[in-house]
């Protein structure tokens, strides 16, 4: 076993007695053991009992001979996993592993949905036809079948898990884990051990042995969120496993190999960070290999009346996408606001108003106060351009007409970049702007 089950793929650790065979797991957790039933010094059911004290997720495998098959039957019901009796054949053994690796897998994929949970919402959508979005589901399909890291880079709430999210789900591990943790959120004292696990006793308040993040994800992908507040400690941590794929639990000696891609997210300026003095450069060079820049809200406002249809769907569970869900001059509110909070602020105000008005159309009454100043105000057209629409819009030509004079006039009249902004073709703007039987102006 020792010269063969590595050649399997195995790291194979061997102990000549049971009293050996504790002391190695008071120093390491192990997917599985093979014990012999009758050992000096500790048996093999006081092994198998030693080692579900110490890590309950490790897996045991009895050793037996034929004429000690009642002594095995009691070993499984202390929790062994399977038993072959002596002597064993090697493709015997090899499937059996097999087995043990099948069930951790699925364990693993388990405590990944356990975990996620809460913020599980579907399989990921992107919404938005704009040019902006666009460019980033080319790029989201370009990387994804590779096993590159990723950076996603975005202002805070523009949806970068969900971008995390869509290239887990169109890549080769889509059928594996995807786990996500906001770095940001924990204290610095416990992000090892949930990013890397820990034995029992490791450490004050580690009442029992921990499964790490990179563990639960093995096969699948790991999302840090907000990266940038990651420690100087751990990122030397995180570094080490981007260059040699393996990892150590708090409290164990030994290392082990995972195959995790990984896939970062922050809003922060990375580069000036490393200039500061607070980011590892090589860390940088590291998690960089893929960018994904992600537009805030504000730079993609045609983007924001489907996303406003598709959230309303959320938060009112039996509506339909062809019921009328906002009036007219909502529309116009929402796609003339900044969006300072972006996708996540406009998830909060559609959440707002649909408590307000659980059915039917959402008026502008039905919008949270900060909307109050815009709801009589049309914006104005810029100095020598387009006249704008009337205060109160009623049909989607003149929601859309509001749209490009927005543009317009935040592009100072620049019809060619409005049309780039906007996703459409410059022939396409004009024949929409003298559709609306306004003057036409030259461009720069």
């Amino acid at each position: 076993m020792s010269l063969e089950l590595p050649r399997m793929g195995h790291e194979v650790t061997v102990c000549p007695d049971g009293l050996t065979a504790a002391a190695a797991l008071e120093r390491n957790s192990y997917d599985c053991i093979l014990v012999d039933l009758d050992m000096p010094g500790l048996s093999g059911i006081e092994v198998i009992a030693k080692a579900k004290a110490l890590s309950p997720q490790t897996d045991a495998v009895v050793l037996t001979g034929k004429s000690s098959l009642d002594t095995a039957i009691a070993a499984l019901r202390q929790g062994a996993f399977d038993y072959l009796t002596k002597p064993c054949k090697l493709i015997e053994l090899q499937a059996l592993l097999q087995r043990v690796a099948e069930k951790r897998e699925l364990t693993n994929k388990y405590l990944a949905i356990k975990r996620q949970l809460e913020r599980l919402e579907g399989k990921s959508q992107l919404i938005g036809p704009s040019a902006l979005m666009d460019q980033v589901r080319q790029l989201i399909a370009k990387v994804a079948p590779t096993n590159s890291t990723a950076l996603i880079l975005g202002e805070t709430g523009t949806g970068k898990e969900l971008v995390a999210r869509s290239l887990h789900d169109q890549s080769l591990r889509a059928d594996m884990p995807f786990v996500a943790i906001n770095c940001g959120a924990l204290p610095e004292s416990l992000i090892e051990s949930e990013l890397f696990g820990h034995r029992r006793g490791s450490f004050t308040g580690a009442d029992e042995h921990r499964v790490g993040l990179f563990e639960v994800a093995n096969g699948g992908t790991l999302f840090l969120d907000e990266i940038g507040e990651l420690p100087k400690a751990m990122q030397a941590k995180l570094l080490r496993f981007l260059e040699s794929g393996e990892i150590r639990r708090v409290g164990e000696n030994d290392s082990f190999t995972v195959d995790v891609r990984v896939v970062c997210a922050t809003h922060r300026h990375v580069e000036q960070m490393v200039e500061d003095g607070d980011f590892r450069e090589d860390l940088m060079f590291r998690i960089n290999t893929f960018e994904i820049h992600l537009p805030p809200l504000r730079e993609r406002i045609e983007d924001i009346p489907p996303l406003a249809a598709h959230l309303i769907l959320r938060f009112r569970p039996g509506a339909r996408p062809q019921d009328e869900h906002f009036s007219p001059e909502v529309v116009r509110a929402l796609s003339s606001h900044v969006w300072p909070g972006n996708v996540r602020e406009l998830a909060n105000v559609i959440e707002h108003a649909t408590i307000l008005c659980p059915s039917g159309p959402i008026s502008l009454e039905h919008l949270p106060t900060k909307f109050e100043s815009r709801r009589l105000r049309s914006p104005a057209a810029a100095p020598g351009q387009l006249k704008a629409i009337g205060t109160a819009p009623q049909t989607l030509r003149e929601i859309e007409m509001q749209v490009i004079y927005q543009a317009l006039e935040r592009l100072a009249g620049n019809k060619p970049k409005v049309a780039e902004e906007l996703g459409i073709s410059l022939k396409t703007l004009y024949n929409k702007l003298n559709q609306s039987n306004a003057p036409l102006e030259k461009s720069a």
